[in-house]
């Protein structure tokens, strides 16, 4: 509940009116961050890239640790590496796991309100053009979900378009519809029915049998078969699991809150931001240390399965989402002090081709650990695999860097940004 307080406060001048959450910003926030300082919306922010950049890094360090979904540990690994490794995975896990992703999908929602915005102030009306974005970022999602099956863009591609409906009501309405998908709804009806009734049995979760046949294809010889795999039982498995997981409901719920938050101008930098983002980081870190002790426990305070496994479901992801915060507005604060500004900002050139590298670390994993390609996986157990990401970064940033000096976008965010804007007489940026 304490990162509910937190994405409560984010938007003080609308939720005065109910009680609990009043007291805490009162107590916890100025009353004047409300009116934030504007500053020139045709300044590109920065730091938004750069936090676009930190998360396509740290995606691409987990995929390579987990082999592209394609979970398998080789035999015979002594007891020394096998230690190193359980210690890379659950520190990658730890900070990254369940956090990157919806740092991406804040920024999404984030993005979506600029590019309504810088419309508006043009007359014209950006959601049917988003609409057709969506579809083309669709496609994008189908290519990607050929060679790795965890695709995230083709999800994003289908929630994306449920911000249309709500891209014109006031952040009020905004906030409480978020608000509510957070909450987890579909998790918090099974929760109240498993405590009505504890003992009843649950079958495993439907996406497990689709994952278990990923060998089947993902091991074997043929492009065309892991390709046809991927389409059809990979996307099959993920899709499940991101039901089964909440994911849908909290992606669609960050897309909704970094739409407020580009309405409250929170990533322009000036006095008023710099408060609130100490206070977010300060809040989220003391909130997050209750909410992980709960979560680390969760096994031995709860005895019923039932009770436990939507439990683990809605706590796990509040827990997950708090420490997003603290990664964001920490990287946020840093990113605009003088020492780490520099530091920070290699990711910012990685950040503005997010696309094209999402899409890229995929095809060059899927080549390097899937049997089609040099079918590494049954060889590279947790640390060579997370060593094959560092260099695979590093690659990256070379890459992004070249190409930012050559052109202004990335090759598919230079695909999609001429089909988004293909039978327009002007040419948007």
């Amino acid at each position: 509940m304490s990162f509910l307080t937190f994405l409560a406060t984010t938007f003080t001048p609308y939720y005065y009116r109910v009680p609990a959450i009043s007291l805490i910003l009162i107590t916890a926030f100025d009353s004047h961050l409300a009116n934030t300082i504007m500053i020139s919306e045709s300044k590109r922010f920065y730091v938004v890239d750069a936090l676009r950049g930190f998360a396509i890094i740290s995606i691409m360090l987990l995929h390579n640790i987990e082999h592209f979904d394609f979970y398998y540990v080789p035999e015979n690994i002594p007891q020394w590496m096998a230690a190193i490794d359980q210690g890379i995975w659950d520190t990658m896990f730890f900070l990254f796991g369940g956090k990157s992703y919806a740092m991406f999908a804040l920024l999404f929602g984030l993005t979506f309100y600029i590019q309504m915005h810088n419309q508006e102030k043009r007359g014209e009306d950006f959601r049917p053009r988003f609409a057709w974005r969506m579809f083309l970022l669709l496609i994008f999602g189908i290519i990607n979900s050929a060679f790795f099956q965890g695709d995230i863009l083709s999800i994003y591609a289908v929630l994306g378009v449920l911000l249309i409906p709500v891209a014109r009501l006031n952040d009020k309405a905004v906030f409480v519809i978020a608000l509510i998908l957070f909450l987890q709804p579909y998790e918090m009806v099974r929760l109240f029915m498993a405590i009505q009734n504890p003992d009843m049995q649950l079958s495993d979760p439907t996406s497990w049998a689709y994952f278990g046949k990923m060998g089947e294809y993902a091991g074997g010889e043929s492009l065309l078969a892991t390709i046809k795999g991927n389409l059809t039982n990979g996307k099959v498995a993920v899709l499940l699991w991101n039901w089964e997981n909440g994911r849908y409901f909290h992606i669609l719920a960050l897309f909704m809150f970094g739409m407020l938050a580009g309405r409250r101008k929170l990533f322009a930098w000036n006095s008023e931001n710099k408060r609130f983002w100490i206070k977010a980081l300060i809040i989220s870190a003391v909130a997050f240390i209750p909410l992980f002790a709960i979560q680390s426990s969760t096994g031995s305070l709860i005895e019923s399965e039932a009770i436990r496994r939507s439990f683990t479901i809605i706590q796990s992801s509040w827990t997950n989402l708090c420490f997003m915060v603290i990664l964001l507005s920490g990287f946020v604060v840093l990113f605009h002090s003088k020492r780490m500004q520099k530091a920070l900002n290699i990711f910012t050139p990685i950040g503005k081709m997010s696309l094209s590298n999402y899409v890229f670390q995929s095809i060059v994993g899927a080549t390097i650990y899937y049997g089609f390609g040099f079918g590494l996986y049954q060889h590279a157990n947790t640390t060579p695999a997370f060593l094959i990401g560092l260099v695979l970064a590093v690659i990256t940033w070379f890459g992004c860097n070249w190409w930012a000096g050559q052109y202004k976008r990335g090759p598919l965010e230079t695909i999609w940004h001429k089909a988004t804007w293909f039978n327009s007489e002007k040419r948007h940026h």
